[in-house]
């Protein structure tokens, strides 16, 4: 008898097909845990094994995230994995096409000015901290981009950094501040060496975490921002991404052409990157409304010449 997905001792057959799946589709092992806790709570609510669903049962149970309060944002995400199951691994296309997503508000993310953003990097908690935070805003990284450095994706001579198989699995260049670049040598010569053993230099992590050989995790990395946030007395609700969205709004605010933004930042689709000109203030507050020139003086019209051309 089939084990059901919700049982959290044992691998059921289904959850192992699933998992196969979804590696062999090159899921992140984020999105495939995200998509294993989901089908989890599909099967928690269902009771049974979610291969037994109907199409009745799937349709109760989006009513149900509504009823009990979840985010849309939350609703879909759950629902997304609960799909994969449907589709992918089930092959049950009838109960694929009982789930629909709502359509999630969209919300203009959090930015800095470029004094706050001042304020926490020089509120840094340590060499470290203040090695990252730079890297973070001055070069629009992700968390994962930055613990993931090795000291072979820094070239200094051509002053840029690699970025390896990121969000996507695609690799880009960023450039290196002199500023960064200063930051990095200076955290290299104090940085802890216990998890360089037997790795060549150029592969060795430039933020190494304590469980060897492993870099500093995206949770330890948000922990350093958040205190380095309180320190700088801001009181937003924020997170470290928040450093991306700052450096690409303060990009555009000094008239750094989209296109180019939209590769620094690693973005598919060029609408990705527009969003970020509805939060940059510089250049909204300089936009001259239609308002103002109706308070300007209005020229006179040239009056045209009605008599008759002087005679040859």
């Amino acid at each position: 008898m089939e084990l059901s997905m919700s049982d959290t001792t044992i691998v059921s057959p289904l959850r192992q097909r699933m998992i196969e799946d979804m590696a062999a589709r090159k899921l992140n092992p984020h999105t495939q845990r995200s998509h294993i806790s989901r089908c989890k709570r599909f099967a928690a609510w269902l009771k049974r094994s979610p291969d037994t669903a109907t199409p009745e049962e799937v349709r109760r149970f989006q009513l149900h995230l509504i009823e009990s309060g979840a985010s849309i944002c939350n609703r879909n995400r759950i629902m997304t994995g609960v799909r994969f199951l449907f589709r992918v691994t089930l092959r049950r296309h009838d109960l694929a096409a009982e789930v629909w997503h709502l359509k999630e508000p969209q919300k203009l993310p959090p930015v800095l000015s470029p004094e706050e953003v001042k304020r926490v990097l020089t509120m840094a908690t340590s060499l470290q901290a203040r090695a990252m935070l730079t890297l973070a805003y001055g070069c629009g990284l992700r968390a994962g981009e930055v613990v993931r450095l090795r000291a072979g994706d820094i070239d200094s001579e051509q002053m840029i950094i690699r970025i390896v198989q990121s969000k996507g699995l695609k690799d880009r260049h960023v450039m290196l501040p002199a500023e960064v670049l200063d930051l990095l040598r200076q955290w290299w010569k104090a940085r802890p060496t216990a998890s360089d053993a037997g790795l060549a230099r150029e592969q060795r992590w430039l933020f190494p975490g304590r469980s060897k050989p492993r870099p500093l995790t995206t949770r330890q990395f948000g922990r350093l921002f958040k205190q380095a946030a309180k320190a700088a007395g801001l009181r937003k609700t924020l997170s470290l991404h928040t450093l991306r969205h700052s450096f690409a709004t303060h990009l555009l605010e000094r008239g750094t052409d989209i296109r180019v933004i939209q590769a620094l930042l690693g973005h598919e689709k060029l609408e990705t990157t527009a969003r970020y000109t509805r939060v940059a203030t510089g250049m909204i507050s300089k936009i001259e409304s239609p308002l103002d020139g109706l308070s300007a003086p209005r020229r006179k019209r040239a009056r045209r010449d009605t008599e008759a051309p002087p005679a040859a």
